[in-house]
C-alpha cells in the first residue's frame, strides 16, 4: 500500500503539472495561483490546499500496533473525504475520473487495515486490547544459541531462568505460571496465555 501511496502522488502531481503549465501571468493571477507561482514557478511542490507544505509529520508511527492501524485507517478516511471535495468543486471529467480512481482505492486500503485490525485484535486478550503494547512488550524468548545444550541431552534453559535479549527473567519456564519479571519491574501474571494475548498483574 505504501508503493500505491506514492503513485497515488504520481497522479495528483501530474494532474497538477497539466492544469497549470500553460498558464498565462493573467490567468495566474486572477485564479489567486499568483503567491505559489511566485514561490514556485508552475513547477509541482507538495502542498495542502490550504498551503501548509508537506513535510515528515505527515507521517505518523507510534510504535504500538493498534494506534498505527488507527492512524493508517484516519489517514484513509481523511483522503477519500478530500476527493470527495475535490469532486464536489471540480466538473472536468480529465480531473474527476483519477480523482474517482484514487478514492475507490483509498477505500479499498481502508478495508484492507481494517482487516489487519481485526487480525490484530484476535490475536489479543479480548477483555483488554490495550493492557500492553504486543510489539515491544511481549517477551522473545531465549535465542538459538541458548537452547543449544538442548539438543545435547541437557535441560533446556527456559526451566533454569533465562535472560532474553528485552531483560525479561522467566523463572520457571514461560508457561509455568509464575510469572514474568522483565527489567523494567512489570509484573505479568500469569505469563503468555495462548492466543489470548498476555495478561498484565496490578504492578504495572
Amino acid at each position: 500500500m505504501g508503493t500505491e501511496e506514492l503513485a497515488h502522488l504520481e497522479i495528483v502531481g501530474a494532474i497538477v503539472h497539466q492544469l497549470t503549465r500553460n498558464l498565462t501571468p493573467e490567468e495566474i493571477e486572477r485564479s489567486g495561483f499568483g503567491p505559489y507561482y511566485i514561490d514556485h514557478t508552475v513547477g509541482v511542490w507538495p502542498q495542502a490546499a490550504g498551503g501548509v507544505p508537506f513535510n515528515a509529520c505527515e507521517f505518523q508511527s507510534k510504535g504500538d500496533p493498534i494506534t498505527d492501524l488507527f492512524e493508517d485507517l484516519a489517514a484513509e478516511q481523511k483522503a477519500r473525504v478530500t476527493y470527495d471535495n475535490i469532486l464536489r468543486m471540480v466538473k472536468d471529467p480529465e480531473v474527476c475520473d483519477p480523482i474517482r480512481f484514487l478514492r475507490k482505492r483509498e477505500i479499498v486500503h481502508f478495508q484492507r487495515f481494517g482487516e489487519v485490525l481485526r487480525d490484530v485484535q484476535d490475536h489479543l486478550n479480548s477483555r483488554d486490547f490495550y493492557a500492553f503494547n504486543p510489539s515491544f512488550d511481549i517477551p522473545q524468548g531465549p535465542r538459538c544459541d541458548q537452547l543449544q545444550c538442548a539438543g545435547n541431552g541437557q535441560e533446556a534453559p527456559g526451566s533454569q531462568g533465562v535472560q532474553n535479549d528485552q531483560g525479561m527473567q522467566n523463572s520457571q519456564g514461560i508457561q509455568s505460571g509464575q510469572g514474568i519479571q522483565n527489567g523494567q519491574g512489570m509484573q505479568w501474571d500469569p505469563g503468555i496465555q495462548g492466543d489470548q494475548g498476555m495478561q498484565w498483574d496490578q504492578g504495572m
